[in-house]
């Protein structure tokens, strides 16, 4: 334990860190510096801690690799008392965490040449080493961290950074540490994630061995009872899904390499699952309503191989589909499934769940229904696509005026109109008005939500419908769903073409949607432009008009970009004096626009221009085929993206495009031209625009930073 002087030190120090209101960064450095050397010695003490814990990790957070480094070999020896100890299980994890770029980082070149020039660095271990040395000391034990209350997220955490995982991916996050677990950070300090934790990490051949002698070790000393124990275990299951999900993603395993050796997934599946009566039908039958049980089941379903995932299909999934998809827990596992399906079974699919359409609309299961459009427009099945376009107007009751919002699940769009308006001036000085609070969102709004965006991202019959119900709705309750989190996101979505080359019926949609919005309502306290840019969804709306109206396809609706921009520079002063107005300010160039009228014009066609480049435009594409990949090598699956399960050539697109004459490509090629540069003057002018973000989000990074 800590003395009661040592404990009040760290303590003190902790706050400052906390706060990080150092003058300047050689001064937080030198500081860390004292408080590490206070900490010489004390390491264990303070990671165990209730009250000092907490500084360790932002010692970690602000540490060099060096000093990372020493803390490995300071906790060598106790890792196994750490990992499963309260507060210092989440020391041992942010370590491991912020280490992990480092592994990647000393195996490039540069890092090997510092090694050569430097004779200090050439005596310090290599961080692959020492996460190779925590693995031996671990050695032996992993069935029983499995089940650990805290050892199991530090195990997790081991082996996403050892397989190369993205660190910071939200499905990843979810993995990795619990909803409520304190996040501890350092004000000031960028906390946006870096390539190295968004992407796949390249890792050394040593890390992929450890996490193949991981998983054998672990089988070897369980037998096949305990493993299934674990599928429902609320602790074990977690780590169990990983372990199968990196068994099933293994390369070798893929390659039938050490096939005679057993595995996790012969071990919960190890005979016919066809056969009713066969314990791994049994064991399947048991998980698959069961609440964490069922997650595992997803795994399965997920990353299973092509001949087995078939055979779990057509025994347990093909004839009582439409009943699991109405299970509140089964339905999860379902749409695992239905992204492997391929075109002739997701149309059986799709026949057996649409006398069901109208249960999962009024039990608000739309994630189903989303996961069907989806895959059947990715599928090119456009008669599975209209036919439930057509099924989910007419759960929706197939009104145009009220389609949309029972969707979003708005139930009175009067109470969020009145709750979403700006307040008007108060005489009274003593009596200011006050605002209706704002709904809280609820899941089903979610989930409505995100089945409105993808509709809309589909052209066609589900396009048609929800651009049909947008026309119908009033200047006040599309300013109202602009305004409000989970329909704002529908409306960005409207704005933005789902084709390449808009339709004319497309730009004249966008065209009226926008002018009801921003330019029919004459009787408000506010202009409607104003109001989006004094709010947080509002500022991401305009992002939205600000690239959907410039882009070169749009060029019909540029006036309404140069309308918006006008209306907006006579409202300087508010905006200037909001956060979110000063975003808007500097994300649509108005500073430019005031000045340069014409420069400000190239810039925005340029930006925009380079934003659907990075961002192209959704089309229904293949995903790489999970069978095939499960079954053949590597060196095969360019030839299998463009098949089904079958082995059949995917049908022709849904709109098939005409091809283009030598006339329009000229054209296209000298509009491209003129908005990526132009000559002399402009064209270094427009080259200044490269880089800037255009989006509220990345201005609010920048500033953060």
């Amino acid at each position: 334990m800590l003395e009661d002087e040592e404990q009040e030190y760290f303590r003190k120090a902790d706050e400052l860190l906390e706060l990080n209101d150092f003058p300047s960064d050689e001064e937080r450095s030198l500081f860390l510096e004292n408080v590490y050397r206070e900490a010489d010695g004390k390491e264990l003490k303070i990671a165990c801690s209730q009250s000092c814990s907490r500084l360790m990790e932002r010692l970690i957070l602000l540490s060099t690799v060096e000093q990372k480094k020493k803390l490995f070999e300071k906790f060598a020896g106790n890792l196994s008392h750490l990992v499963q100890h309260r507060f210092a299980s989440h020391c041992c994890e942010m370590l491991f965490v912020q280490s992990a770029p480092v592994v990647t980082t000393e195996l490039t070149a540069d890092s090997k040449k510092k090694k050569i020039e430097g004779e200090e660095e050439e005596e310090s271990a290599s961080m692959e080493s020492l996460f190779l040395q925590t693995l031996d000391e671990l050695e032996g034990q992993m069935t029983f961290l499995l089940t650990d209350r805290f050892a199991s997220h530090t195990l997790r955490v081991l082996l996403v950074i050892l397989s190369g995982r993205p660190l910071e991916k939200a499905s990843t996050r979810s993995l990795l540490q619990s909803k409520k677990k304190e996040k501890i950070g350092v004000a000031n300090v960028g906390t946006t994630p870096t390539e190295l934790s968004l992407t796949k990490r390249a890792v050394p051949e040593s890390f992929q061995f450890a996490v193949e002698k991981i998983i054998s070790d672990t089988v070897a000393t369980m037998d096949t009872s305990f493993i299934r124990v674990l599928a429902t275990h609320p602790t074990g299951n977690p780590t169990l899904q990983l372990l199968l999900e990196l068994e099933l993603t293994n390369a070798n395993t893929k390659k039938g390499a050490n096939a005679d050796q057993r595995t996790i997934i012969s071990a919960l599946l190890p005979d016919d699952v066809g056969e009713e009566s066969s314990s791994s039908s049994i064991f399947i039958n048991g998980i698959m309503y069961d609440a964490i049980g069922s997650r595992l089941l997803e795994t399965i379903c997920a990353f299973a191989p092509g001949k087995l995932f078939k055979q779990i299909y057509k025994s347990r999934f093909k004839d009582r589909i439409a009943a699991l998809a109405r299970n509140e827990i089964s339905s999860y596992v379902v749409i695992k499934v239905l992204n492997r399906l391929s075109k002739e079974d997701l149309e059986e699919a799709v026949e057996q769940i649409y006398p069901q359409i109208q249960g999962l609309v009024q039990r608000s299961r739309t994630v189903i229904l989303k996961t069907l459009l989806e895959r059947c427009y990715a599928r090119r099945a456009k008669s599975s696509v209209v036919k439930l376009t057509e099924a989910i107007a007419e759960a929706y009751g197939s009104d145009p005026s009220t389609l949309l919002l029972k969707m979003a699940c708005v139930d009175d769009i009067n109470s969020l109109i009145t709750a979403t308006a700006p307040l008007p001036i108060s005489e009274d000085e003593e009596k200011p008005n006050t605002q209706s609070q704002m709904p809280k969102t609820s899941p089903q709004q979610t989930h409505g939500s995100l089945l409105a965006q993808a509709m809309l991202s589909m052209p066609g019959a589900p396009l048609n419908l929800l651009q049909a119900s947008l026309l119908t709705l009033s200047p006040e309750a599309l300013l109202a769903l602009a305004l409000y989190t989970p329909t704002s996101h529908i409306l960005q979505s409207a704005l933005v073409s789902p084709s390449a080359t808009p339709s004319q019926t497309d730009l004249t949609f966008r065209r009226k949607i926008i002018s009801t919005l921003l330019f029919s309502s004459s009787e408000a306290t506010q202009e409607p432009v104003l109001v989006l840019s004094l709010s947080n969804p509002g500022t991401h709306l305009l992002d939205a008009l600000l690239t959907s109206t410039s882009s070169a396809s749009s060029n019909a609706l540029f006036t309404l970009t140069e309308r918006i921009a006008l209306t907006l520079t006579h409202h300087e002063a508010e905006l200037r004096e909001s956060w979110t107005g000063r975003i808007v300010w500097r994300n649509w160039l108005l500073d430019l626009f005031k000045r340069r009228r014409g420069e400000w014009v190239n810039k925005i066609k340029a930006l925009a221009a380079e934003k659907s480049q990075a961002q192209p435009q959704q089309a229904p594409v293949e995903d790489v085929d999970l069978e095939s990949t499960a079954t053949k090598p590597s060196s095969k699956k360019k030839k299998k993206k463009n098949k089904n399960k079958d082995g059949k050539k995917e049908a022709a697109p849904l709109e098939p495009t005409t091809k283009k004459s030598a006339i329009q490509l000229a054209r296209e090629k000298f509009a491209a031209k003129k908005l990526a540069g132009g000559t002399g003057v402009n064209q270094s002018k427009l080259g200044k625009a490269k880089g800037q973000g255009t989006g509220a989000n990345q201005v609010v990074f920048r500033m953060k930073e």
